[in-house]
């Protein structure tokens, strides 16, 4: 990431992310879609109640774990080996403590925060069956995580793509066969995506173990205070950067909960192609990330600048073409998800549809976010982006509870654009603050 061309070191590191990113999409695209069909709309509309409560823990974990890689890196930049396998020790030990943390904490605070998202009385029991699986596997998402952030911190953003394809395979194997051929309901879903996340760690391991760099010579495996700490600082406002835009999407969640049945199940069904168009800009975020920590530790700050400016223009590209991908196959996309007899399908659509429109008018705000956000992170800072995910919660928070009262249900739809717009300009303008800091020391 240090040498060449910027454009093209970001494009050939994100693409294997990209689709290692569409791949673990795509398997919860198929959970939604043989759950819809197969159990129909009340399953689906329980998956909507579960799915921030997804987020907010395994946001936190992801975030956690990338911020735990920051330090690695950057050491990897600099050319310092030893100091780089002992961030990976440091790392891999503090993943371990905090996964024991996150899940005694999420199975007791799960059933409260149901009931306080007034989770319908007839999905209570399903949505709770479901969650309690996958939280009770969440050392096994810090497992993966955590190993595929370090591979990316060595520049491999390939053996993440070859883990998560095999895992999106079994995933789907083992829905249609516990949930199809089983009978295991929602709780089959559950367990299919919590084994097929063992496998990608396993890949991942395997792969790790190959690089040189990454082998942690018994010298380097001693705990360190100091560099646990500094991971932390790092890893823990990322975590939270994820929380915080969780808490947003949960207050937004007990408002649509109060729609009924049907909108739900509509704004479940759209959520899960956002989901897939948004893939890119994630994996452009990480991206950006790795090559500027990169680039920050090889003292090399104009290629910052360059690989920010280079990376906005893919971003912006690729969010049109995914406008474009809403607004022409949305409308078919959703009909895959919604086949109930006993509702009437067309209007679920219908209000599906229209969210989907509103985003694909705003997609590249979206990509503006991550790759500011990340190349912020990239540098060391890791409060701004937090902040930035403050205020992008006020105003999904504010549109859903105000905005909703004067232009009815849409109003939660306008509140995921006024979130992107609030969010890039202050991104904007601690990005530029830091970039002027950076000249005048040089």
């Amino acid at each position: 990431m240090t040498r060449g061309k910027p454009s093209a070191l970001l494009l050939r590191f994100s693409v294997p992310l990209i689709l290692g990113n569409l791949f673990q999409q795509l398997y919860t695209f198929v959970d939604t879609l043989i759950i819809g069909r197969k159990l129909g709309v009340s399953a689906l509309a329980a998956l909507g109640a579960a799915e921030w409560l997804c987020f907010l823990m395994f946001g936190f974990v992801q975030g956690l774990t990338q911020g735990f890689s920051i330090g690695i890196s950057r050491s990897f930049g600099e050319g310092q080996k030893d100091l780089a396998q002992q961030g990976v020790f440091q790392a891999v030990c503090a993943s371990a403590g905090a996964a024991l943390l996150v899940t005694a904490a999420g199975q007791g605070m799960l059933m409260p925060l149901l009931k306080w998202l007034r989770t319908p009385e007839e999905l209570l029991e399903v949505t709770y069956a479901y969650l309690q699986i996958l939280y009770g596997g969440i050392p096994v998402s810090f497992a993966y995580n955590m190993t595929a952030a370090i591979l990316r911190a060595f520049g491999n953003s390939k053996a993440p793509l070859y883990a998560m394809v095999i895992a999106s395979f079994v995933n789907i194997f083992l829905d249609m066969l516990f949930v199809m051929g089983c009978g295991f309901g929602i709780r089959g879903a559950a367990w299919g995506t919590l084994l097929s996340q063992l496998c990608a760690f396993f890949g991942c391991m395997a792969a790790l173990r190959k690089i040189e760099q990454a082998r942690v010579k018994p010298e380097n495996r001693k705990l360190r205070g100091r560099m646990i700490l500094e991971q932390v600082k790092l890893g823990v406002p990322m975590g939270f950067q994820n929380i915080i835009t969780a808490a947003g999407g949960l207050a937004v969640q007990s408002v649509v909960n109060g729609f009924g049945l049907l909108f739900l199940a509509g704004y479940t069904a759209a959520n899960k192609l956002y989901g897939l168009l948004e893939i890119a800009a994630s994996s452009y975020g990480y991206a950006i990330s790795t090559y500027t920590a990169q680039n920050a530790g090889a003292g090399k700050k104009e290629r910052i600048r360059s690989g920010i400016r280079a990376a906005l223009v893919i971003g912006t590209v690729s969010a049109l073409l995914m406008s474009f991908v809403m607004t022409v196959f949305g409308k078919p996309i959703l009909g895959l998800f919604i086949a109930d007899s006993r509702i009437e399908a067309g209007a679920a659509i219908e209000i599906g549809y229209q969210f989907l429109c509103i985003l694909a008018a705003f997609f590249p705000l979206l990509y503006t976010v991550y790759i500011l956000r990340s190349g912020i992170q990239g540098m060391g800072n890791s409060v701004m982006p937090m902040l930035s995910s403050l205020i992008q919660v006020l105003m999904r928070v504010v549109c859903a509870l105000w905005l909703t009262g004067i232009i009815g249900n849409g109003g939660v739809f306008w509140g995921e654009v006024m979130a992107w717009l609030g969010a890039d300009i202050f991104l904007a303008a601690a990005l530029c603050g830091m970039m002027k800091s950076i000249s005048k020391v040089e």
